[in-house]
């Protein structure tokens, strides 16, 4: 029955993962990555915001029986909206104001794929084709992780209190919960970059039409949620 549990609890966070909120989220962070090792780290680190929130959220609850007040839960819903309109707006203003190109180079032996912005630069052949390779951790795919983790941590804990038999096995559950919502972030944010990485030179039109419909979708279902909890749910009205 254990067993059972936790493995359900993996997969709950994988299906998560997928959730249209979610997918908006990381597939405007994965347009400002520059390869696909890039893109794959921006939907771990969403995940694991998102863990570490539930996490301590769960540890609150499992451990003093307190419940997230209903009304709490609903702001921190709206919040996301807002969020999401502002991921989505950031994917378009930076579609407009960055004249993006897609190339591959190489150096080291190794062959790279670039988005790479000449905004504010001369004439492209007269651009430094020179880029770094960064390892650290998006502290916005990061930020954004633990805002999602928050407004999702509500309907999480009922579904753990409801499933588990103690405190510590509901601790279990969370963090494997988590470690499937960063397999399906990772998997997630490699599906939105891939198509991008293997088209770099044919596709540079067709990706600003993407980063329109991305940008604009985000912009689209963060509204959805601002209206759905602001006047249906009835928070503001």
């Amino acid at each position: 029955m254990m067993m059972s549990v936790l493995l359900l609890g993996f997969l709950i966070g994988v299906r998560h993962a997928f959730e249209a909120d979610h997918i908006a989220a990381v597939a405007s962070l994965s347009t400002r990555a520059q390869s696909l090792k890039d893109a794959v780290r921006m939907g771990m680190t969403w995940g694991f915001g998102h863990t570490l929130t539930l996490f301590i959220f769960g540890s609150i609850v499992l451990f003093s029986d307190l419940m997230i007040p209903e009304r709490l839960a609903l702001i921190l819903e709206f919040v996301v909206g807002v969020m999401l309109v502002g991921l989505g707006v950031d994917v378009v203003r930076r579609m407009l104001h960055e004249r993006v190109h897609f190339h591959n180079h190489a150096h080291d032996g190794v062959t790279h794929f670039h988005a790479h912005s000449h905004a504010n630069e001369g004439k492209h052949e007269d651009s430094a084709h020179q880029h770094g390779h960064k390892n650290t951790i998006s502290m916005r795919a990061l930020m954004v992780g633990l805002m999602h983790g928050m407004a999702g941590s509500a309907a999480l804990i009922v579904l753990t209190l409801q499933s588990v038999e103690s405190p510590m096995m509901g601790l279990l559950y969370i963090a494997l919960f988590g470690f499937g919502s960063v397999a399906g972030m990772a998997v997630l944010a490699g599906v939105v970059m891939l198509p991008l990485r293997h088209s770099a030179k044919q596709l540079t039109g067709l990706y600003s039409g993407l980063q329109t419909t991305i940008g604009l979708g985000t912009i689209t279902l963060g509204l959805y949620v601002m209206f759905d909890i602001g006047v249906i749910e009835g928070l503001i009205i």
